[in-house]
């Protein structure tokens, strides 16, 4: 039962950090176009990363279901205890940092119901150029790309100890 959960758990991890992955690999090629331009593109990402995103909450479900059935003795316990904070970690700087900015950013944009409910969600960003709203998407995904990264390395040493 254990080790299904690891599985289960390792592939929602891989999930998460594939999705953050793909944000922090596009950063160069986004980083050179002009606000119109970025601002078009950014727009185009979001229906397929908002349902690939629900991999990271999935995941911290998981871990912390896991890391309840994990003898706290055992090296695992404590490899999915760091991939739980890692992803943990990852979750919160969505929630503040990134977050905001799709708030701001699909603001006029026409979203199912579900869509303008998410969206609506975290606080507004603090009032900055598009360049330094810019930066901070895009470096919080390269923060969280290192954690999902971090997290699944965690978890690929934790199922591994079973």
């Amino acid at each position: 039962m254990v080790q299904v959960l690891q599985i289960a758990a390792l592939f929602l991890v891989a999930a998460a950090w594939a999705f953050a992955f793909a944000h922090a690999a596009e950063m160069p090629g986004k980083m050179r176009l002009d606000r119109q331009t970025y601002l078009a593109v950014q727009t185009i990402y979001y229906p397929g990363f908002t349902i690939g995103g629900a991999s990271e909450p999935l995941a911290l479900i998981l871990l912390a279901v896991l890391l309840g059935l994990t003898p706290p003795a055992s090296d695992a316990f404590w490899w999915t205890a760091f991939a739980l904070a890692a992803t943990a970690a990852t979750h919160l700087i969505f929630w503040l940092v990134t977050q905001p900015v799709n708030r701001l950013w699909m603001q006029e944009q026409e979203l199912g119901t579900a869509g303008t409910a998410f969206f609506a969600t975290g606080a507004a960003p603090p009032g900055a150029g598009w360049k330094k709203l810019r930066d901070r998407w895009e470096r919080s995904h390269l923060v969280r790309a290192g954690l999902m990264t971090l997290a699944f390395l965690a978890m690929t040493v934790a199922v591994t100890q079973a």
